[in-house]
């Protein structure tokens, strides 16, 4: 019997460098993503007056945003490379877009969240225009909230990862979905009464098992990274979460804890399906067969229409 073929590369290296990113990048994409969607949360509360989602929203976005900030920075190693990055700007890159959209996003989500604090403060202009200001910045951050969402999964799919690159076309709608659903469940876990935000939780959980879905059927033996391994488990628990996070968001309209429940299994979900994206794609990297065997089959394809008259 003839040993089945094994792809490996000069020396034993693979064809492509993995990433260098530790596991801080993927938390970032967890909390980034939170708050992205917290903001956006909390302007639809402000706008219908729901008043306790709306505080829940503004206070999360900021933690998450400084999180975010944490998990970066210590990912970069020197702070200043993040001062740095802010020297250009260039729209074709999407590391520089993301940066710009950080630092408008900061400023704006924090003057929301601190308006929040508006009557602790003593009777006086600031207490009177703190509401006013907290909402129209809580509407920028919600404007700048879909960016933030989505501009890590074209960070992703931008780089030579073979899994993380094939996967462009459905990386910012999980991405997205993963965003409200977390944010959905920030609100379950804040209001678990009539005031939850339900119909976002289904939306967005409904978007990131779409997505997610259509990246590990239609990409193929690039798909394989996400069904195997850590990569496989994360996102079978994700998606198994995410599920039972809808299902409870909608069916326990009556029950305070089934929400509450709900809510939680909404944001351990985005985390495990975050993590499983990125473990998903350092996988492939190392493997040389997700970059050969796809070439090969390019490499055939070309051939064949060009010989073909």
């Amino acid at each position: 019997m003839v040993p089945g073929a094994r792809f490996e590369s000069y020396y034993g290296r693979p064809v492509v460098k993995a990433p260098v990113w530790r596991h801080d990048i993927a938390a970032y994409l967890f909390t980034g993503g939170l708050a992205a969607g917290s903001a956006l949360l909390a302007a639809g509360a402000d706008a219908t007056g729901r008043r306790a989602l709306r505080r829940a929203g503004r206070l999360t976005a900021l933690g998450a945003l400084g999180a975010s900030a944490y998990f970066l920075v210590n990912d970069l190693g020197r702070p200043e490379r993040f001062h740095h990055m802010l020297r250009v700007a260039k729209p074709t890159s999407p590391m520089s877009m993301g940066t710009w959209i950080l630092a408008a996003f900061g400023p704006a989500a924090g003057l929301a969240a601190v308006s929040e604090v508006a009557p602790l403060l003593p009777r006086g202009t600031v207490r009177r225009l703190l509401p006013g200001a907290g909402s129209a910045a809580g509407y920028v951050a919600a404007g700048l909230a879909p960016g933030l969402a989505t501009y890590t999964a074209v960070l992703l799919a931008d780089t030579s990862v073979p899994s993380w690159h094939a996967a462009y076309p459905e990386l910012p709608f999980v991405f997205a979905g993963s965003a409200l659903a977390s944010a959905a469940g920030v609100g379950l876990l804040a209001a678990p009464g009539d005031g939850a935000p339900r119909r976002l939780a289904v939306a967005g959980g409904a978007l990131e098992l779409a997505a997610s879905q259509r990246i590990e059927h239609r990409l193929g033996l690039l798909g394989e990274p996400y069904r195997q391994g850590w990569a496989g488990r994360l996102l079978r628990t994700g998606r198994t979460l995410t599920a039972a996070g809808v299902a409870g968001a909608v069916l326990g309209r009556r029950s305070r804890l089934v929400s509450a429940l709900s809510g939680a299994a909404l944001l351990v979900a985005s985390v495990a399906t975050r993590f499983g994206i990125f473990e998903g794609g350092v996988a492939s990297a190392k493997d040389p067969k997700y970059t050969v065997l796809p070439q090969r089959q390019r490499l055939a394809e070309r051939g064949s229409v060009v010989a073909d008259p």
